[in-house]
């Protein structure tokens, strides 16, 4: 292992190959699968009422399900197919038609207006330097799916760093914390490089850089991506989850719950024994957006009333 003088957590020296990570130390891992059933009841005054989303991709007009109510909604990211005004603002008139008292959402790789660093990508957008064809055959490339529906490429676009102004309906959370109910609720967007999207680094030092900003007394974390070994397996079978967050999540946060998507054939919920992980996934691997949304209640803590 390589020592990271800045950090706690260190960098694992296949840490670019996480299914050979996992290889390594799948044996000394719990990954229990867990069966979250919606409840059914009411939630009681002594509890908080957690529905966990993601990766809806500017397609909430098409959801076969009703949201779940809950004290608070928690979205993981890729709420837009690429971070178009129209799709965050869209999106935030979707979240103000929503019961739960809070709202929290990340960001995600889809969401590249708000990353400052996304101006080489915005450009595909831009029709006097690309065709919608070519773009679409880019992104295409990018996603490695065919059956994705796209959305127009006429609109010029930039990349800003107030793009989250739109969203007036939620708690946006971008490597920051918020307390709802006495609960400490961390949130980051980013993930390991995907096609030069959104909030993309390397793997290793770069991310932990990230996660080594995640405070120790998170109640609940949320992530775009997911951990190495919990709902980040792809249709090829390899793992692609963060070697760094799930060291992170394991040896020093230790939160009760990890929320997180990205990975849409990943939806489900596994436990260590110590954190539940919920890959909280709405579109499956065709875009598609049919999965359920994961609820979860929480104790309210000693001397706090909702």
């Amino acid at each position: 292992m390589e020592e990271d003088d800045d950090v706690r957590i260190n960098v694992h020296p296949l840490t670019n190959n996480p299914s050979a990570v996992w290889s390594s130390i799948w044996h000394m891992q719990k990954v229990i699968p867990i069966h979250l059933e919606s409840p059914s009841d009411a939630v009681t005054p002594n509890k908080v009422r957690f529905v966990c989303m993601s990766d809806t991709h500017a397609l909430t007009h098409n959801l076969n399900f009703k949201v779940p109510y809950g004290d608070v909604l928690l979205h993981a990211g890729d709420f837009t197919s690429f971070g178009r005004d129209e799709e965050i603002k869209t999106f935030n008139r979707w979240l103000g038609t929503l019961p739960h008292k809070y709202k929290i959402v990340i960001a995600g790789n889809h969401e590249i207006s708000f990353d400052p660093n996304c101006e080489n990508i915005m450009q595909i957008f831009n029709p006097t330097t690309r065709s919608a064809n070519s773009a679409e055959s880019h992104l295409v490339t990018c996603l490695n799916i065919i059956k994705k529906p796209f959305a127009r490429f006429t609109e010029r676009h930039t990349a800003t760093s107030n793009a989250s102004q739109y969203l007036t309906n939620c708690i946006y959370l971008e490597d920051s914390p918020v307390v709802v109910y006495g609960i400490k609720i961390y949130g980051s967007p980013w993930q390991p490089e995907f096609g030069k999207w959104a909030f993309n680094l390397p793997r290793g030092k770069p991310l932990l850089s990230k996660w080594n900003k995640i405070p120790d007394d998170t109640d609940i974390l949320i992530t775009h991506g997911p951990p190495l070994g919990h709902g980040d397996l792809v249709r090829n079978g390899d793992h692609v989850g963060c070697v760094e967050l799930l060291s992170t999540v394991q040896q020093r946060v230790r939160p009760k719950y990890h929320v997180f998507g990205h990975i849409h054939e990943g939806y489900g919920v596994t436990s260590d024994e110590y954190t539940i992980f919920i890959n909280a996934s709405t579109c499956d691997i065709n875009y598609i957006p049919k999965n359920y949304p994961m609820v979860f209640d929480m104790d309210l803590p000693p001397g706090v009333q909702k």
